[in-house]
């Protein structure tokens, strides 16, 4: 039993230690706008590591070995990779574009991608950085939106809670068509587009989106600003609007913007102090708002869950390679756990919230509104090296609590489908937070 978090492991595997990350990758860049290899159909741009580039990588300011070297001990699968190496140093019209280290992680990155996994990355050091600094929640400059791939696209995953994206109309499946005018190509990866798109506070970016419930291309102008993203926010009876009070005045709203913080222990502190909020205040129903939430820590997820959940509700199961189940259980009595629920949930949950949502439904201890989710199931291990570079490889699949593998063909789905038009967010409307306090009403 793990007394921080409350559950406990059943069959948990000694060859694997698992670390909760963000999503989409969840995997995000900070600098205003984030990434994550994911995609809704079918894995599209997968990423994983080879055992010849561990050693580069391991110590990555060793000479590479002569080429008649690597041939004579190598078989021809690998004498094929340092032939064209070689070729491609040699013959190439301008030498003055190699590049050892940038080969090596081009290399890595187009090996990687036969797996066809969209959560596992190999990211380079600078991309490392950038996914740090985001798990981190350091302040960034940019617009502050997640992005991912989907069906070969790059699409808006999330718009984070009060950035210049959400304020400009960005919206949870825009598919980014051009960046200030300029086409994003097919032979570019979203750190290309994130590279375009981000840029200092006070200075406009203009995004082309197509946007499918409008069946037409929009032009959004952005203004860049520093972004930090607060992993929760309460708002009590006396703070919410007018307008939801005429539904019912005695409802407090807990927002969820992410399931990170620098570490586990400062989320779980931010969300002990959050329930302790609504605790002392005069809320006697709470909604608790998942929208545009795209995962984190898959601990912190069990430990929100457990708040609302009688002890011994299963919340989650991972099953790892060879089929071994870790079996998430609700160890204490959770502290909301009489109090009226209701969740709310777009096509921009993903992951941990994804995980949070899927439980209180299946234990019928909420309802949950809004549109189906996002569909991302699995965790990964962070393996850093070191030269800055990191790999995050795929090594569980995250299970509901009825046994199946949360994926994009088994997203959560809505009790009550209720959308959120462009036009109803432009002008300030929100019928899933209504809706959501009519029911607990």
């Amino acid at each position: 039993m793990d007394n921080k978090t409350g559950i406990t492991k059943a069959k948990t595997p000694d060859s694997l230690k698992v670390l909760g990350v963000m999503i989409l990758t969840v995997c995000s860049f900070a600098l205003g706008i984030g990434f994550q290899n994911v995609k809704t159909n079918k894995p599209l741009v997968p990423l994983d590591f080879g055992v010849w580039g561990s050693n580069r990588l391991a110590a990555p300011y060793q000479e590479l070995p002569s080429e008649a070297d690597q041939v004579d001990s190598l078989n021809i699968e690998d004498e094929l990779f340092w032939s064209v190496w070689k070729q491609m140093r040699t013959e190439y019209v301008d030498p003055e574009k190699y590049d050892e280290d940038q080969m090596m992680y081009g290399a890595i990155k187009g090996m990687v991608e036969s797996y066809d996994d969209p959560a596992t990355a190999f990211f380079d050091p600078e991309e490392t950085s950038k996914f740090n600094e985001e798990k981190a929640g350091k302040y960034f400059e940019g617009i502050g939106a997640e992005l991912g791939y989907r069906d070969g696209l790059i699409v808006v995953v999330a718009p984070i809670d009060g950035s210049p994206a959400q304020a400009a109309g960005l919206l949870a499946g825009d598919i980014i068509q051009k960046v200030d005018g300029e086409e994003v190509k097919p032979s570019e990866t979203i750190f290309d587009v994130v590279m375009r798109i981000r840029g200092d506070a006070g200075t406009e970016v203009v995004l082309t989106v197509y946007r499918q419930s409008a069946a037409d291309f929009i032009d959004i102008p952005i203004n860049r600003g520093k972004i930090t993203v607060p992993s929760i926010n309460v708002r009590k009876p006396s703070d919410i609007n007018v307008v939801y009070q005429k539904y019912d005045a005695s409802t407090a709203i807990i927002d969820v913007g992410r399931f990170t913080d620098g570490t586990y222990a400062g989320w779980t502190s931010n969300w002990d102090a959050a329930v302790e909020e609504v605790i002392n205040s005069d809320a006697e129903k709470v909604v608790l708002d998942l929208r545009d939430n795209p995962g984190g820590y898959f601990d912190a997820a069990i430990y929100a869950a457990s708040e609302f959940l009688p002890k011994g509700s299963v919340v989650a199961k991972q099953q790892d390679k060879d089929d071994e189940l870790l079996i998430f259980e609700v160890m204490n009595e959770g502290r909301l756990q009489d109090t009226p629920l209701v969740v709310l949930v777009n096509e921009g949950s993903a992951s941990s919230s994804e995980i949070v949502a899927a439980a209180l439904q299946y234990h019928d201890r909420a309802k949950v509104i809004g549109m189906p989710t996002f569909g991302k199931g699995t965790a990964q291990s962070v393996i850093p090296f070191q030269d800055g570079s990191s790999l995050h490889i795929t090594v569980m699949k995250w299970l509901l609590p009825d046994g199946t593998w949360l994926n994009s063909d088994n997203v959560v789905v809505p009790d009550e489908e209720v959308d959120r038009t462009a036009e109803e967010f432009k002008a300030g409307m929100d019928p899933q937070l209504e809706r959501g306090i009519e029911i607990i009403k």
